[in-house]
């Protein structure tokens, strides 16, 4: 009896096979083991569905959350104001503004200016393989993308929001035009989105233009959730005549955690590309170590 029932389950099973059934036969069974003595289920709401040749199985991990941008902070409140990173180890942040004013690009389009974009520093810095940090305005993005993909393209460069225009969040601002109260948010917001286009190493942070800022300018901001920097070495370099005291007020005041503010605007900051390498070779004396600003305004 029992080979004759076995002879009949055999002539099944080909069957089957042969009608391309045997698989549904096998689905329908799940989470038997005959080396753990488990008994198997029948019909199980758990049972896997087949999956067809060449593809990967499915799977049930979930989605990865990309980490906050540096300089990040809860939108809805007024953004924190930093002038350097802890006063430990060696590091110091270069960061560079990259202004345009509407008077800026005029001088542009008439030929009295031939570039505000200084790419001998982005040659030095690239060189020597340094980390720096790029606070850039809209309208600079938007006149030199070229420029903004190189700096964005580097890993070692992080890129951060310098305004739409640069024009002052205060009254009484080294001349600059006012921005109004009203479009301040906006502002920033647009920036971030063109800045946000070129990839690479993005942060949400935020420089004003002439570090003019009130409780005013501040709230303004407060839905972005963003930080403001400002720095604690003020290289002096906008229409300096010669390097030298350029050289001077930063190696005069430079700390571990120092952020010091230059500019890559060519035309108008004429003679950091000359300042920068004795700047560098003041930080390496004093062991100090330029790094993302990230990095040094990082608490660990």
């Amino acid at each position: 009896m029992l080979k004759s029932l076995s002879t009949r389950l055999v002539t099944v099973a080909a069957v089957l096979a042969t009608l391309g059934g045997a698989t549904a036969l096998v689905v329908g069974l799940t989470g038997g083991d005959r080396d753990t003595g488990t008994r198997p289920t029948f019909g199980s709401a758990s049972t896997p569905t087949a999956t067809a040749p060449g593809l990967p199985a499915p799977t049930s991990a979930s989605p990865t959350v990309a980490p906050p941008l540096p300089g990040a902070t809860r939108p809805g409140t007024r953004p924190p104001v930093v002038d350097n990173g802890p006063r430990t180890g060696n590091r110091v942040a270069l960061t560079f503004d990259a202004d345009m004013t509407d008077g800026m690009l005029h001088s542009l389009r008439t030929g009295q200016v031939k570039s505000y974009a200084n790419l001998k520093i982005l040659d030095l810095l690239e060189r020597e393989e340094l980390a720096a940090t790029f606070f850039l305005t809209g309208k600079w993005v938007e006149r030199y993308p070229e420029v903004t993909r190189r700096i964005a393209g580097n890993e070692r460069f992080e890129l951060a929001n310098h305004t739409y225009g640069h024009e002052a969040f205060t009254a009484d601002c080294y001349g600059l035009p006012r921005l109004p109260t009203a479009r301040m948010t906006a502002d920033v917001a647009k920036t971030f989105e063109v800045i946000e286009a070129y990839g690479g190493r993005q942060t949400r942070y935020f420089r004003f233009p002439g570090l003019c800022h009130d409780g005013t300018a501040l709230s303004a901001l407060a839905p972005l959730g963003l930080t403001v920097v400002d720095g604690d070495v003020v290289s002096g370099d906008p229409f300096a005549t010669a390097w030298e005291p350029i050289v001077s007020a930063v190696l005069s005041k430079v700390r571990p955690g120092s952020v010091i503010i230059m500019h890559v605007t060519e035309a108008n900051a004429a003679m950091t590309d000359e300042a920068l390498p004795h700047i560098l070779a003041g930080l390496r004396e004093r062991g100090l170590e330029p790094a993302a600003l990230s990095e040094v305004l990082a608490t660990t």
